[in-house]
This record gives C-alpha cells, structure tokens and sequence, in this order.
C-alpha cells in the first residue's frame, strides 16, 4: 500500500548532534512525555525554527546562510546548557513520526566548548558515555550507530570513507 501525504513536501526539520568530551559523548534521555521517543535515550539537538533567522539580516538577498548552525547552537544551549565548537555534518536520515509528521533529520557532530549540563524539560537524565559504553542503553535506533561512526572520524578516520553499520 502506498502512503499519501496531503503535502508530501512539507517536513520537520531536525537537527541531532553528537558532542564530544574527553573522549566520551553526551548522551540525554527523553521525557516520557515526548511523542516520539519518549524514555529513549539520544543526543541532544531539535527541530529548526524560522525564528531562528527571520529577524536576523539576510546574508544574500533573500537568504540567510548558515541557519542549520544558529538552530543547532540554540537547541543545545536550551536543552543541555552547552556551548560547542567545530560543528561537522556526519549523515541525515528520515522517519515518520507516531502522530504522523515526516520529519528530517540532520545529524552533526561537534567538540564541547564549555558549559555544565543543566537539562530542560525535553530530558530526564544525562551520562557521558564512550561510544563502547553508549551501546548500554536503550538508544533510539540509529543514535548508537552515528555514535560509532563520529568516534571514528574523531579518532582519525576518513570521514568520506566511515559508513553507518547498522545490527540487522
């Protein structure tokens, strides 16, 4: 059976980011109030806002560049209370969320800068984990995977040549 969408062009937009310390990676788990996800543990991010650049000068006309960075910088500050540094693209994926929302989902990775965890109402719990140790808990799936593959990159991989591996 093939879906339809009343607007199969409209999306949330998402944004994930795998924060990096000390060779470990902060890892938050959801509220059980949140409609996807809930009790799950993931990494911190959210979905992009049109306020995040519409009263903010265009860089071209008529466009801003870079709004992908401002969301994903004030999703982290709002949701952890961190500041980060050295933001890298590492893959995107889609799902469909239970109320039926398609969403996008663009995943970065990125050194910590300075901060002290400080949750929002998103999150219940916070650890910093290695990638070996994030593999412990109850992950979204694919968060674990992206994990794995940003370790790698950091450590010294090729990141064109680093692919998601994924258990099934």
């Amino acid at each position: 059976m093939k879906l339809k969408y009343p607007d199969p062009h409209l999306h949330f937009v998402s944004l994930t980011c795998i924060i990096h310390r000390a060779g470990k990676y902060l890892i938050t788990k959801r509220s059980p109030s949140e409609k996807a996800f809930p009790n799950m543990w993931t990494v911190p991010g959210g979905k992009v806002s049109v306020d995040d650049y519409i009263n903010t000068p265009r860089t071209t006309d008529p466009a801003w560049y870079k709004a992908l960075e401002v969301s994903l910088k004030r999703e982290i500050k709002e949701e952890v209370n961190l500041e980060i540094s050295n933001l890298r693209y590492l893959i995107n994926m889609t799902f469909i969320r239970p109320d039926k929302v398609p969403v996008v989902v663009l995943s970065f990775y990125a050194n910590y800068k300075s901060g002290k965890v400080k949750l929002d109402d998103d999150a219940v719990d916070f650890k910093w984990v290695t990638a070996k140790e994030a593999g412990e808990y109850n992950l979204i799936s694919g968060i674990y995977e992206e994990i794995v593959m940003a370790d790698k990159i950091i450590r010294g991989a090729d990141p064109n040549k680093v692919k998601i591996k994924f258990n099934k």
